[in-house]
This record gives C-alpha cells, sequence and structure tokens, in this order.
C-alpha cells in the first residue's frame, strides 16, 4: 500500500503514525498543512505551485535566508574534506575561529565560548556554570519568559502551558515581574540566586521592550549582590533586532550570553554560551575537569564551519543595517494601516522581531464572537489569522507562544521591500476581514468546535 502513494504523503502518513500524530491534525485543520518542495531566502514553494513567503523564519533561525548559497557551499566542502567532524580527542580548529569572532562581535566581558546544539542546552549550561561560580543554588527568571523546554528551562518559565503535567521541576528557581527593578533588589539582596536570566526583549510573551534603562539598572544590581547577569539572546542574536545582540542597544554588558539558531544558517544545529573568563576558569578549573561539561554534537566540523560562513554573509551583506531599517519602516506602515481598527493595540519591536497586538473588541457583534471564540480555545483568534495568513495571502507567521493575541513577525534579514509591503497589505485585509466579514467568525467557531472540543 505504502509503495503505491505519493513519496510526501507516504512520508506524512509515517510521521502521523511513529512521530506526532495531533501536529499533523492541528495543521489539516488550519489548513496549512502543505508540502514544501524548495525554500530559498524568503520564499517557500510548495508541491502544489503556491510560493509563501515566511515571515515566522523558524522562529528566527533564517536570518540569512533560507539555503543562502554560500552556507551550502561551505558545508559541501567541509564534507568534502572527510576531516574530524566529531572525534571528541582533538583540538578543533573551526570551534576557535567561531569562538573569537563571536566574542569580538559581542565584546565587553565576554571572551570564552562553550558551544553546544540549541538554546535550550545553553540555558541548562548557564545555569550549571552560574552556581559552579557563585557557589549559590538559586536561579532568578523573569515571568512571562520563554527558555526553552528542556526541565532546567523549562523551569525559568512561568507559563502553566509549558510546564503543566511534567512534575517537579528545577529547585530554587523563582521570578520576578519583567522590567522592575525594585523586585529584583528585593530578591537579589537575599544573596541566593547565582545568576539572574532573562531575555533583552521578550519574544514569546509578546515581543515586550525594556525600558531604555532597565538592563543597565539590571546589570547594576547584579554586580552589586554578586549574581551573574545572564542575557538569553536565542531569538535576538545575530543583527535580529539590527545590532549584533539586543543588549548591545540598551548597553547591557552581562556575564554570560546564550545564543542559538541563527548561529549556522538554519542548516546545521548549534548553541553557544559566550561568558567571562572567571566563569569559565570555576567550570574548567584543572586538568582534571578539562571534561566536566561536555556534549556530544559540540564544536562538531559542520556546525563550526556553517557559524563562521554565517556571520561572514550577516556582515558582508550588511543584515544588520538592514534589519533596523526595514523594521522601523514595517512598524511605522503597519501602525498606518492598521490603527483604523478596533481590535488594533499596538505595533512593537526592534529591527525585524516585530508584534502587532490585538485586543478584545468593544462593540456588542464582535465582541459575542470573539467570547465564544475565548471559550473555545485562547489561541482560536489568533491563529485563525495565521490561517487566513497563509491561505489567502500566501504568508507563513505565528502568533507568540505565551500571548495568542500577539501576531508575531519575524522574516529573513533578507526581505525585501516588496516583501514587506506585500505582508503590510495581507494583514491589512485580514483583519477587514476580521471586522467586516461574518464569514471569519462562522468558519473558526466551526473550525475551533471540531479540533479543540475533541480533545
Amino acid at each position: 500500500m505504502l509503495q503505491t502513494m505519493p513519496n510526501a504523503t507516504v512520508g506524512e502518513s509515517l510521521y502521523a503514525q511513529f512521530v506526532n500524530p495531533q501536529w499533523v491534525r492541528l495543521l489539516d485543520a488550519l489548513q496549512m498543512n502543505v508540502h514544501y518542495t524548495r525554500c530559498s531566502g524568503a520564499e517557500l514553494y510548495t508541491a502544489d505551485g503556491r510560493t509563501i513567503t515566511d515571515f515566522n523564519s523558524g522562529y528566527c533561525v533564517h536570518n540569512i535566508g533560507h539555503n543562502h548559497p554560500r552556507a551550502i557551499a561551505a558545508i559541501k566542502d567541509e564534507l568534502d574534506k572527510e576531516g574530524p567532524a566529531m572525534l571528541q580527542s582533538h583540538v578543533p580548529v573551526l570551534a576557535g575561529q567561531l569562538a573569537a569572532r563571536l566574542c569580538k562581535l559581542a565584546g565587553g566581558r565576554l571572551s570564552k565560548v562553550f558551544f553546544g546544539s540549541s538554546g535550550s542546552e545553553g540555558v541548562e549550561a548557564a545555569i550549571k556554570f552560574a552556581r559552579a561560580h557563585t557557589g549559590r543554588s538559586g536561579i532568578l527568571g523573569a515571568s512571562g519568559g520563554f527558555h526553552g523546554l528542556t526541565c532546567g528551562a523549562l523551569s525559568l518559565m512561568t507559563n502553566d502551558f509549558w510546564r503543566k503535567g511534567f512534575g517537579l521541576l528545577l529547585p530554587d528557581t523563582e521570578f520576578i515581574p519583567y522590567g522592575n527593578v525594585q523586585d529584583l533588589e528585593i530578591k537579589l539582596a537575599t544573596k541566593s540566586f547565582a545568576a539572574f536570566i532573562l531575555e533583552p526583549i521578550q519574544s514569546e510573551a509578546g515581543v515586550i521592550m525594556p525600558s531604555r534603562d532597565y538592563l543597565a539598572n539590571v546589570q547594576k544590581l547584579c554586580r552589586k549582590y554578586k549574581t551573574l547577569f545572564v542575557l538569553d539572546e536565542v531569538q535576538t542574536g545575530f543583527y535580529r533586532t539590527g545590532s549584533f545582540l539586543a543588549a548591545h542597544q540598551f548597553g547591557a554588558d552581562a556575564d554570560m550570553v546564550v545564543l542559538a539558531k541563527a548561529i549556522s544558517g538554519g542548516l546545521v544545529p548549534c548553541g553557544a554560551v559566550l561568558m567571562s573568563d572567571d566563569i569559565c576558569k570555576s567550570v574548567y578549573s584543572s586538568i582534571q575537569r578539562s571534561l566536566v561539561h561536555t556534549s556530544t554534537f559540540s564544536e562538531n566540523g559542520l556546525a563550526m564551519r556553517a557559524g563562521l560562513v554565517t556571520l561572514d554573509i550577516l556582515e558582508e551583506e550588511q543584515l544588520g543595517p538592514r534589519a533596523a531599517i526595514a523594521g522601523e519602516g514595517l512598524r511605522r506602515a503597519l501602525t498606518e494601516r492598521l490603527e483604523k481598527y478596533e481590535m488594533f493595540g499596538e505595533v512593537r519591536g526592534a529591527g525585524l522581531l516585530d508584534a502587532v497586538e490585538f485586543k478584545p473588541p468593544r462593540t456588542l457583534k464582535l465582541r459575542l464572537a470573539f467570547e465564544t471564540f475565548r471559550k473555545i480555545h485562547p489561541a482560536l483568534f489568533g491563529q485563525m489569522l495565521v490561517m487566513h495568513l497563509f491561505r489567502d495571502h500566501g504568508i507563513l507567521s505565528q502568533v507568540c507562544g505565551n500571548d495568542f493575541m500577539v501576531l508575531k513577525i519575524s522574516p529573513p534579514l533578507t526581505i525585501s521591500d516588496a516583501q514587506l509591503e506585500r505582508f503590510v497589505t495581507a494583514l491589512d485585509q485580514t483583519v477587514d476581514l476580521v471586522h467586516n466579514s461574518s464569514s471569519f467568525w462562522s468558519e473558526a467557531i466551526k473550525i475551533g468546535q471540531r479540533l479543540f472540543r475533541s480533545m
């Protein structure tokens, strides 16, 4: 039977059978289950002849665009060399080269690098390193943050959606409101926390921007109470917000910075933790402890080569300045086009990490339909926006993971002005449909009842 089915259909059937059937079911319901045959730049090409423009970038993975030809060529060249990709018993030269460039770009006190395979793994390393350096066990996080789904990283998140069902997580973790320095000082004054770990811009909370002096004040308090200041720049790094690190825009000099996602051009899993020399010495303190924290895929040749060429592309194509200019224009255009709508809240962001926040309607007609949505599932309204943008306009997007009323906008930094304008028009037309067509609400209610009430 399988041999008579098209290859894509076979693969989907096997995925549903052996991996995650609920994911297939969700994509089917949202009419987003398509077979992509080729991805290039910001465009995704489907088997049925459609072209989808990517405004999600794999959650900020594809900063240099999909399948950049220079990145592919570099990886092919590395494979052709047949060198020591993961020998585990040598000094990986490419890892040294990539670490040096990352430290130079990040600046400040960051002078050593641990490489891993993901942002979550990086957060786990930061927790361990902070405890080793300070001798304290407590870890402080900001409410609303998103740091990954491994147990330690998950312990630093407050949203019960991600935590529920997984039992007890890491002990000695506490939270304060993002942006609140008064509560931060009260916590730090106990001198029980090894690190305060937070995102400079809270991406999944709705692209929440800090005040101009927040990160500098956090840094000052952490230094005062000898708690490590750790920034999770997994989504905000690699020029996503215009500067190499988002922290650079706020004058922050962290003790550790976690990087991942865009580090290797979206082609090879890779992550990195940048730290001060003193922190590194606290972990790798002797020859006996030179292997005390390692990872099988750390420093592998393909990831390191991909990281080096990604930095080349980002710098030579001036994608940081591109993100800053394009993002400013996008936020201005979206505000101008959407401010006439009742459910529009605001546009916010930095560079090409942006968001449109929607708010519950005031008028009775819209409010009744919206409350029906909310009762079915709190994510239904946002997912219907995503579905219509995809189905009707060929735009791939997604809502924020910790705020379903916020549409996140994070295209490749290579996105063109014409593609940005097409997105603005598509979102304008979709939001107009929300306000002026009963079909948006009736179709969504049927989908929601069929999908969520049977879960």
